[in-house]
């Protein structure tokens, strides 16, 4: 839903009501992930997807319904074999979706979501799907306070110890409850949407590839910063907007900044004063990637320089370099969606092969090395 939130945030704002349908549960090879949503809003208007467009023209109008009765619905859609035009998903998969109507008159989480996200704060949205507890009911939880109610104060309580164990993993699936947060009972299920603060990705050397990486990055959904030590490069101008940019030491940068197990790094400078000590710091912290730009020589004579430093084996098996998947890339923009393409390869164990040489489930989740 994060990628619609603007959208949503101004029908908000302008006291419109709206049905937002949230995809709950999948099965098989559904296209789309738990979280994922649609909107309609006034005159019809429609934003986001469940399917990628198997399914929208029946939420659309389960959409339409519940703004109308305010009245939540639960519906699950799969292919037929009987009848392959028919509502339903084409590729075979099954998705369950939670169709409500949010009444900004009435409710208050939308806004608090929405006010988490534009600070870069947790936030999880806990939702009743099923059972003896009103369906559509939310609950916002934050570390520090939550806002909405699920129907009973136990329930309540519940959700919110779950949630807040969840908000630093950035969880989002079903739990299950009795309707006054009974821990060994599973009548009342709930969906618990994290909302986790968006990943970052770190550029490093402020050159033309560095901007298309940069803008390919934030369409992904990172935060992006690129950073450089030559001022005359590293200006805002030369970037997409809302790319943050920094004029440092590309060591000293990393150094005092927090990194975790979703960043990704990319190391564009090809120029030893600058990356390898900034690789040195890289490939001791915590990130998700780590790509380094350059020459089989150049890749050669840095491996080495990395080894005389002092980085073992295991941190220098890390390093992706040179960076990318082999596409054949020439212009600054295709490097770049071959870096993308292999960080994307990397978060999901994807072989990188073309799908039509491969065998097996193409969305669901891959065995780890």
């Amino acid at each position: 839903m994060r990628e619609i939130l603007p959208a949503l945030s101004g029908w908000y704002a302008a006291g419109e009501p709206f049905g937002l349908a949230t995809v709950v549960a999948v099965s098989r090879s559904a296209p789309r992930e738990p979280g994922a949503a649609m909107a309609v809003g006034p005159d019809d208007a429609v934003v986001g997807s469940v399917s990628g467009g198997c399914v929208e023209g029946e939420v659309f109008e389960l959409a339409r319904e519940v703004v109308a009765s305010g009245r939540a619905r639960l519906e699950t859609f799969g292919y037929s074999d009987a009848d392959a035009f028919a509502v339903g998903l084409t590729c075979g998969g099954e998705i369950t979706v939670l169709v409500r109507a949010v009444d900004p008159a009435r409710d208050a989480v939308l806004g608090e979501v929405a006010d988490a996200v534009a600070a870069h704060e947790p936030v999880i949205v806990a939702t009743v799907t099923d059972g003896p507890a009103p369906r559509g009911a939310t609950l916002a939880v934050r570390p520090d306070r939550t806002v909405g109610t699920l129907g009973t104060a136990g329930l309540d309580a519940a959700v919110t110890a779950d949630a807040r164990g969840g908000l630093a993993l950035g969880a989002t699936g079903l739990r299950h409850y009795g309707p006054r947060g009974q821990r060994r009972e599973d009548s009342v299920t709930v969906f618990l949407h994290s909302f986790a603060p968006p990943p970052r990705m770190l550029v490093f050397g402020a050159i033309d590839y560095a901007a298309a990486v940069a803008g390919i990055g934030a369409f992904l959904g990172y935060r992006v910063t690129v950073c450089d030590a030559r001022p005359v490069f590293a200006t805002p101008r030369r970037f997409p907007d809302g790319v943050e940019v920094v004029v440092d030491w590309p060591h000293r940068y990393l150094r005092g900044t927090d990194t975790d197990a979703r960043t990704v790094i990319c190391v564009l400078t090809h120029d030893p004063k600058f990356d390898v000590p900034l690789l040195e710091e890289a490939l001791r912290r915590p990130a998700a990637y780590i790509g380094a730009m350059g020459s089989r020589r150049t890749h050669e004579d840095r491996h080495r320089r990395l080894t005389e430093a002092g980085l073992t084996t295991p941190e220098l098996s890390r390093l992706r370099s040179p960076i990318g998947l082999d596409l054949g890339a020439r212009t600054p923009e295709e490097v770049a969606v071959s870096v993308a393409a292999e960080i994307i390869a990397q978060r999901w164990n994807g072989t990188g092969a073309p799908l039509s040489s491969t065998t097996g489930t193409i969305h669901g989740e891959r065995p780890q090395n």
